[in-house]
């Protein structure tokens, strides 16, 4: 670049120094010297102008083949976003459906354990009633015979002794005294029967509303836009409870 400016400093001077055409503004310069300094500055010029040159008179190429490479790489781009995006909201529909699904199976399982825990508490429930019911009516009968027994003994030992009436009242007062022992005996059984049954339903009441209660937690937690993950510790140590 040095040798440019030095060459172009002495056309000037030559330029300057030539002599003048007469009635002109034009002057005589040596040619020779002219065109070897226009030689050098050629010669001088660097290649990255040529290249730079190469590159303005292609500019317009350039700027199609860049904008052209632009857009092809939006689309691209739009494209792939648009196959991504369809890939997760598919991937989000079948995780709703299988949490759904999921949900559904639960529901179906905490209806079928309550059923059979409703069914199971009523089974029992009448068997022990029966068998209060039978205890009962064995004593009753027991008592009814036993106070036969001591009518039929009375009698016998009126029969016996008809002068001696304090031992026909005593007779009478042991048959209404067993007689008596018997009902109340049926009466505590039949209460401690209906006591232990009642304890068995509110057991049974209590397994199902911590069933509700779960199964209402794990249809809440869909219905949220962010899922937590369904507790099944807690559920499970519920039904653990329950069954014990």
């Amino acid at each position: 670049m040095y040798r440019v400016f030095e060459a172009l400093d002495e056309l000037v001077t030559i330029v300057e120094e030539a002599r003048g055409v007469p009635m002109t503004s034009g002057c005589v310069v040596p040619r020779g010297d002219v065109l070897e300094l226009l030689d050098d500055v050629r010669d001088a010029i660097p290649q990255e102008l040529d290249d730079a040159q190469d590159v303005l008179d292609h500019r317009d190429e350039v700027v199609s083949t860049a904008e052209a490479k632009a857009d092809k790489s939006v689309t691209d781009a739009r494209s792939e976003a648009e196959r991504t995006l369809a890939a997760a909201r598919a991937e989000a529909e079948q995780l709703l459906a299988d949490a759904r699904e999921q949900a559904d199976e639960m529901l179906a399982e905490a209806r079928g354990q309550a059923e059979q825990a409703v069914t199971a508490g009523r089974r029992e429930y009448e068997d022990y009633v029966s068998s209060a019911q039978s205890e009962a009516d064995r004593m009753v009968q027991a008592g009814r015979a036993a106070y036969e027994q001591s009518v039929h003994e009375g009698k016998a030992e009126q029969a016996r002794m008809v002068a001696d009436t304090e031992v026909v009242q005593a007779a009478n007062s042991e048959a209404k005294r067993i007689v008596e022992e018997a009902n109340e005996d049926a009466e505590r059984l039949r209460t401690e029967c209906d006591a232990y049954v009642d304890s068995r339903l509110a057991d049974f009441e209590d397994l199902l509303s911590r069933t509700l209660r779960t199964v209402g937690k794990g249809r809440q937690q869909l219905r949220s836009p962010v899922g937590a993950p369904f507790d099944y510790e807690e559920w499970g140590s519920g039904s653990g409870a329950a069954a014990n």
